[in-house]
């Protein structure tokens, strides 16, 4: 048995969960935060066999690929330490995708 932990944007924590739901995975939600823009995660919990690990991912990799681009100001590197704040420059980032951990379940029980 194992656990497979996928962080994914909010946007696309529905969509994953229905698809994985659709296809037969128990999925639990939690509502997370971080990374560098500081916007709302949803890492999701799926257990499931090891032999099907695979599949959990790819309809992962289909639901919530990368595809946006956006751009926010940050402080530049060079004047933060003096001014910080005034000086700002913007910079474009990807969003979508997913960061996966599979790890091993020693016990699993359904009561």
């Amino acid at each position: 048995m194992k656990i497979v932990y996928a962080i994914v944007s909010s946007d696309d924590g529905t969509r994953v969960t229905d698809v994985l739901t659709e296809h037969h995975y128990s999925v639990t939600r939690l509502a997370t935060t971080g990374g560098f823009l500081k916007k709302g995660n949803a890492t999701l919990m799926i257990g499931t066999e090891a032999d099907r690990v695979d599949d959990v991912i790819g309809l992962i990799k289909d639901t919530c690929g990368k595809r946006q681009k956006i751009t926010c100001n940050v402080p530049s590197p060079n004047i933060a330490s003096v001014s910080p704040g005034y000086m700002m420059v913007p910079m474009t980032v990807e969003l979508g995708g997913a960061t996966i951990f599979v790890t091993d379940v020693e016990r699993f029980e359904k009561i």
